[in-house]
């Protein structure tokens, strides 16, 4: 029998992500965006004990748009999800949907020793995993 050797989210995840203060604007934080396929902001640690975040552009949407709150009236960390679950790069991939699934996810920051190293979503883990495999 042929063993498959496990895909990890290391060999899928993106390492360009975008980071911001929660202290930002979202106005701000929106203008700062630098990568194109971006579907999220990562929120960074304001001391070394504190949590990463996360704010995904559907929660821009549902807090900030639906509800006709101004852009630049809004900080990150009014609408940001902290602490936010992460996973490990060296995870394997059907661990890590099986994990975005029971937590209803669809994306995760990748964690390696305290440190933000990448980020992960369902389709890193299929077109760049599954597809990979085939």
């Amino acid at each position: 029998m042929n063993e498959r050797q496990p895909v990890r989210v290391r060999d899928v995840m993106k390492t360009d992500f975008d980071m911001v203060d929660g202290l930002t604007t979202v106005a701000d934080a929106l203008r700062a965006m630098r990568h194109v396929e971006t579907k999220c902001l990562l929120v960074n640690k304001r001391h070394e004990d504190d949590e990463y975040g996360i704010v995904l552009l559907s929660d821009i949407a549902r807090k900030v748009l639906a509800v006709d709150r101004a852009p630049e009236r809004v900080n990150v960390y009014e609408i940001m999800s902290k602490p936010v679950v992460t996973v490990d790069p060296l995870m394997d991939i059907r661990y890590c949907a099986r994990l975005f699934d029971r937590f209803g996810l669809s994306r995760a920051p990748v964690l390696e020793n305290r440190t933000l190293v990448g980020i992960v979503s369902y389709t890193d883990m299929v077109l760049k995993g599954l597809c990979r495999q085939l």
